[in-house]
């Protein structure tokens, strides 16, 4: 599939999952979906009272979970699965066992990669049945975040094992973070087939699935501080983020194929001091 054709495909879908149709058609389309994905509506709203498909995929959760309030605890920013983790060697990690690619490639060849070299990797996906906002890990200060325009390929397993660089060709956003003690990660945030748009709430003029072929950035002089649980976005579908973190950073305690809730413990950070 082609950059023009997977592109021109999500933003049609992105359009018809955003317009709300007359009740009874809507109410059919929601509860299609829902029986279609077997999506557990327990947590959510009820499936009738969303207006659009699109606010079923983005929807709040009925009670935000409390997050613990250990100042290292590291939890997990969203509901997922963990398709691979480990340690960043030669300046490679992996989309999946086997697959590796270049990190300095993924967050845009950006000066402080140098970084990352031994440190930690972790793939989040979300499936489109998951809840679809994402939150913040741990306790923050962005310090800038860069919009990487590229193609929306499905991140699914299938292509996850079977083509290279999948990470690399996808349209992504990177978040980079210091966490209290001064240790540096990206949170990347990776597109897929039919995500209509990645939602950062602290940087609005980030606009995804565009039509845009322009690398853009945004540094903050005065650092963006965000708490941890706190929302920073949305896919409006299911896709994956990537949570890159230099060496020493986090002691992370999760498994291959691990089902992870938004609010679980997932690590430590590391306390220098």
């Amino acid at each position: 599939m082609a950059i023009n054709f997977t592109s021109a495909l999500s933003r049609a879908f992105g359009v018809f999952a955003s317009k709300e149709f007359n009740s009874s058609l809507q109410h059919i389309i929601n509860r299609s979906y829902v029986k279609l994905m077997g999506l557990d509506m327990s947590n959510f709203a009820p499936v009738d009272s969303y207006k659009s498909l699109k606010d079923l995929f983005i929807r709040e959760l009925k009670v935000t979970p409390v997050v613990d309030a250990s100042i290292t605890s590291v939890v997990s920013p969203c509901d997922a699965k963990i398709v691979d983790f480990g340690k960043i060697k030669d300046g490679k990690a992996h989309q999946i066992k086997g697959m590796s690619y270049d990190t300095n490639s993924l967050i845009g060849a950006q000066e402080s990669s140098r970084f990352l070299e031994g440190g930690d990797y972790v793939n989040f996906y979300l499936s489109p049945k998951d809840y679809h906002r994402y939150h913040m890990p741990f306790d923050v200060k962005v310090l800038s975040t860069l919009y990487i325009p590229g193609k929306l390929y499905p991140v699914n397993m299938p292509l996850l094992k079977n083509k290279k660089n999948l990470y690399l060709e996808n349209e992504r956003v990177v978040v980079e973070v210091l966490d209290r003690f001064n240790h540096r990660h990206f949170i990347v945030l990776v597109g897929a087939l039919n995500v209509g748009k990645m939602v950062v709430v602290f940087e609005p003029n980030i606009k995804t699935n565009a039509c845009s072929n322009k690398v853009v950035r945004y540094s903050y002089n005065e650092p963006i501080e965000l708490k941890k649980g706190e929302l920073f976005g949305w896919f409006e579908m299911g896709s994956t983020i990537v949570i890159l973190s230099e060496k020493d950073a986090i002691e992370w305690s999760v498994e291959l194929n691990q089902k992870v809730s938004f609010g679980d413990i997932l690590g430590e950070l590391k306390d220098e001091y």
